[in-house]
């Protein structure tokens, strides 16, 4: 469980100091291209879930992200026998899930605070959260299809 913690402190202090540095250097809308048209950081805020999806639903989120912190640890207790890529998994997005819930409890109008600009592909704003909860996912289903692969050579 230690792993655990420490996996998801560091998601919240990298992602809770990105956005006291963003929000005390640029004005909400400022951007500073670090590769022209393809990384900007670009300072938004949003109400809505992961990359703005769904806004004006931050009561929703808040409900689902307090429940959701909560459980992840109790998921991760009880599944630590599973391997080291499923507690790194739901670390990840433990940590992430903390880090924007902080915002939305905490920050100016209980938005959350996105500077990450990855223009290439004209994808969402995002932040460091977004990313620990977005690889933590991708990491768990990773570890799904291991598991199934694993099963099934028993079989």
């Amino acid at each position: 469980m230690l792993i655990s913690i420490i996996i998801a402190a560091l998601a919240v202090i990298l992602d809770q100091i990105s956005k006291q540095m963003i929000m005390h250097t640029f004005f909400e809308g400022q951007t500073l291209p670090i590769i022209k048209n393809v990384l900007h950081i670009t300072y938004v805020t949003n109400d809505g879930a992961a990359f703005g999806m769904f806004d004006d639903c931050r009561w929703l989120f808040m409900i689902i992200s307090v429940l959701a912190v909560i459980a992840l640890p109790i998921v991760i207790h009880f599944t630590k026998k599973e391997g080291k890529l499923l507690l790194v998994s739901l670390s990840m997005v433990w940590g992430g899930g903390i880090g924007n819930l902080i915002d939305r409890f905490f920050y100016p109008e209980n938005k959350v605070v996105d500077f990450i600009d990855f223009r290439l592909i004209n994808f969402a704003v995002f932040n460091i959260a977004d990313s620990f909860v977005t690889v933590g996912c991708v990491l768990m289903i990773v570890w799904c299809i291991l598991s199934f692969i694993k099963e099934k050579e028993k079989r």
